[in-house]
């Protein structure tokens, strides 16, 4: 099978090269936090198969959902039309999301609804007479996909350069993140601190000036860099001020990732578009949503010879099988308690994971919620990191797979993001495992 696929696949985020001495590991089955691949050899979803998967692989009650739905209704276009699951889904997730987001507008990923959240704000500014508003800022670290539209307001280095030509100019703020906090300085000083550049930004550019777009609390694939919730406090006061709207990528850290179902609670905000996929449907198939306001809403509701309607459109939008999983997964949440279940297993793995923060070539243990990440470095006095040519992540990597863990660093970041069925003990065996790794990685 690895014969096979290597002779006609293209892997995602991934030099093909690296797999002529780096074995592919074809997966049969999947069971809770368990992958299992053709050998019979189980390896826990530390990462939960790329930040999607909430309630374990093969859950049954997702599985019997998508089953019920297959024999009813697989897909309709929703121009026109519309089923009862969408509908469901739509004012459940009304109900669950911050205060004063009414409206829900459906795509097929992540990307794409920052597509459609950058599209609809420059938008709504154009319909309402102010069209030279047409910017966005984003934060230093940050990403939001990787659709043109998605990697110009991210600021991943790697990306930016390499497809600068095609990316329109975006504004950038410097991060807030804690990790770059001076020795004594809390991550709510600093928060407080950064936010100043941002408010001058807000400021000088307010009349071209769309939308700000963030991921609130936890910058993921930017390094797993978390900040403060007053900083999204202080933003939101600022956009209202400044009359700019506010985007929160939600993708990642949405359904109980940080804590809270989503990490905007935690600063009492709610944004003007808050986008949502990955756990939306607990990790079974592809869905997104933006959800916005009625004034954001009415800016396109016209007669349609002023052709101020909204456009954007793709073929799966809404598709049922997709809203039933996003159902099934919306019902775990309400009927187990998960997020009080999971702030008991966000404990475990602060306590677990504690011990690592004196390892001489950790520089910090830092943890938001249900992620904990683990920077390595070179010189622990000095926060030198590695060099990124040195792949050290990478060993990790590769000693995880040999003792039953999937465990995908981000460069020297070793992270958990684990499914929430994930038990105790099986948290601590992931510690154990990145210790080991982390050994092997530095040790030269």
């Amino acid at each position: 099978m690895i014969q096979r696929d290597l002779s006609v696949l293209w892997h995602p985020c991934t030099q093909m090269k690296d797999h002529e001495t780096l074995p592919l590991i074809p997966i049969r089955r999947g069971e809770g936090v368990w992958l299992e691949d053709f050998e019979g050899k189980r390896y826990i979803d530390a990462v939960s198969s790329w930040w999607v998967n909430l309630f374990g692989h093969a859950n049954p009650r997702i599985n019997a959902a998508v089953r019920e739905q297959l024999d009813l209704l697989e897909h309709v276009i929703l121009a026109g039309f519309s089923h009862e699951p969408v509908v469901e889904l739509s004012e459940r997730l009304i109900e669950l999301t911050p205060p004063n987001l009414t409206r829900c507008f459906y795509a097929d990923n992540g990307s794409a609804a920052v597509e459609v959240a950058l599209k609809m704000s420059f938008h709504y500014w154009r319909n309402r007479g102010q069209p030279q508003k047409t910017k966005f800022v984003t934060l230093q670290d940050s990403y939001h996909g990787e659709t043109l539209g998605a990697l110009a307001v991210g600021d991943v280095a790697l990306y930016k350069e390499t497809y600068a030509p095609l990316l329109m100019q975006a504004f950038t703020a410097p991060s807030p993140a804690g990790c770059y906090a001076n020795d004594g300085e809390s991550y709510a000083e600093y928060a407080r601190r950064q936010f100043e550049a941002m408010a001058a930004l807000l400021e000088k550019h307010a009349d071209e000036l769309a939308a700000v777009i963030v991921e609130p609390l936890l910058q993921c694939a930017g390094g797993m860099r978390m900040y403060h919730p007053i900083y999204l406090s202080l933003l939101r006061e600022a956009c209202d001020q400044y009359n700019v709207h506010l985007i929160a990528d939600e993708i990642a850290v949405g359904f109980g990732r940080t804590g809270t179902m989503f990490a905007c609670e935690q600063a009492k905000i709610s944004a003007d578009f808050l986008c949502l996929s990955k756990g939306l449907t607990g990790g079974y198939l592809p869905l997104s949503v933006v959800l916005t306001t009625e004034e954001v809403y009415q800016a396109f509701y016209d007669d349609y010879i002023k052709l101020n309607a909204f456009l954007h459109s793709h073929s799966y939008t809404g598709n049922p099988l997709a809203c039933r999983a996003a159902l099934a997964t919306l019902d775990i949440f309400a009927q187990d308690n998960v997020i009080e279940n999971n702030r008991k297993l966000a404990q475990v793995m602060g306590d677990v994971t504690r011990p690592l923060r004196d390892h001489p070539h950790v520089g910090e243990v830092r943890q938001q919620g249900m992620v904990v990440a683990i920077e390595m470095v070179k010189d622990k006095a000095t926060r030198q990191s590695y060099p990124w040519q040195e792949r050290r992540g990478l060993r990790v990597y590769r000693y995880a797979l040999e003792k039953g863990a999937l465990l995908r660093p981000l460069g020297n970041v070793i992270y958990f993001m684990p499914p929430y069925v994930i038990t105790p003990e099986q948290i601590q065996l992931l510690a154990e495992i990145a210790l080991g790794g982390i050994e092997v990685a530095t040790d030269d």
